[in-house]
């Protein structure tokens, strides 16, 4: 079961770190929706996740692990990662994870 959760948040509430991307979603994606999709992973909104993988990222902000977050843009699924030490935060396509 997917769902779609809307979480208003005034800040970032975890280090990101180095923010990369794919040369795929920098050619694919428009810089807009790009930060529209970061925006919404550094506020914790963890885009179309089952209700387990929502509970596992609110409880990884607080223990420190990794962070995955999924959405849709341009039609294809969309992964954005930061690394358990928030050493840095990968945007791809899900397809080249």
């Amino acid at each position: 079961m997917k769902q779609s959760k809307e979480r208003k948040a005034t800040h970032v509430r975890f280090p990101y770190g180095k923010l990369v991307a794919t040369r795929r979603i920098t050619e694919e994606l428009d810089g807009m929706t790009i930060s529209c999709l970061l925006t919404r992973h550094l506020h914790c909104d963890w885009g179309e996740l089952c209700e387990e993988d929502w509970k596992m990222n609110d409880a990884a902000v607080r223990n420190g692990e990794r962070l995955l977050s999924s959405y849709q843009a341009a039609g294809q699924k969309v992964f954005i990662i930061t690394e358990w030490d928030r050493s840095v935060t990968t945007i791809l396509f899900a397809d080249e994870y």
